[in-house]
C-alpha cells in the first residue's frame, strides 16, 4: 500500500516545487514568506479536523498546538494567518474539508501531507537558518516537524486495515490532496515570485 500511495505522490513531490526550491536557495523574498505563512496557515488550521474525523483526539490536540506554532511563524514575519486570498489556497482548504468528511478519504488526504512534511520541514528549516536573519519564532514549527514520521506511519497502518474499496478511495484522496497541496504552492509562487 505504501508503494502505491508514494508513487501517486511522486508527481506532486513538494520538495521539487519551484517555491520550495527557491526557499532552499534563499531566493524567496521576506514578502513571499509572509504571503506563504498567511495563506498556507489556513490549511494548517484544518489538520485538527482531519485527526478529529479519525477519532484521534490526542493528535488533533497536538495539531491545534502546532497551528499555534504556525501562527507564531507568521507573526515573526510580521503577518498573521487569515482567510486565504489566493484561489488555489482557498481550493486547498475546501478540498481538505471535503476529504475530511469520510474516514477513508481523510486517511488518504492526511497521508499525502504527513508523509511529505518531515522532509519539507527539514528543507525549510535549513533554508531559514542558512539564508534569512529572522526572529527565532520562525523555526519551532519546522523543528518539530522535521523528524515527525510517526503520524504518516500511524495513517499508513490505518489505510492498510481498510477494505479494498476503501483503500481505493484513500488512494484517490491521496492523489487529490497531493495535487491540491502542489497547486496551493503554485498560487503563492505565482503571486510572489513571477512578475
Amino acid at each position: 500500500m505504501k508503494q502505491q500511495l508514494d508513487s501517486l505522490l511522486e508527481k506532486w513531490n513538494l520538495l521539487q516545487h519551484p517555491f520550495y526550491q527557491a526557499w532552499s536557495a534563499g531566493t524567496l523574498t521576506i514578502d513571499a514568506l509572509k504571503v506563504y505563512a498567511s495563506e498556507y496557515g489556513a490549511f494548517i488550521g484544518t489538520l485538527p479536523e482531519g485527526w478529529t474525523a479519525l477519532d484521534d483526539a490526542e493528535t488533533a490536540q497536538e495539531e491545534r498546538e502546532h497551528a499555534e506554532l504556525w501562527g507564531k511563524f507568521a507573526s515573526a514575519l510580521g503577518t498573521k494567518v487569515g482567510t486565504p486570498e489566493i484561489a488555489q489556497t482557498r481550493e486547498l482548504v475546501r478540498v481538505s474539508r471535503e476529504l475530511f468528511s469520510r474516514r477513508a478519504t481523510t486517511l488518504g488526504a492526511m497521508y499525502a501531507f504527513e508523509v511529505q512534511q518531515p522532509e519539507t520541514a527539514k528543507s525549510k528549516l535549513h533554508g531559514l537558518k542558512t539564508h534569512y536573519s529572522l526572529p527565532a519564532d520562525v523555526e519551532p514549527y519546522f523543528e518539530i516537524h522535521s523528524a515527525n514520521w510517526h503520524e504518516s506511519e500511524k495513517i499508513l497502518q490505518a489505510i492498510s486495515a481498510l477494505s479494498a474499496e476503501e483503500q481505493t478511495q484513500a488512494l484517490a484522496a491521496c492523489e487529490k490532496m497531493g495535487e491540491s497541496l502542489w497547486n496551493a504552492l503554485t498560487g503563492v509562487y505565482e503571486k510572489t515570485c513571477i512578475n
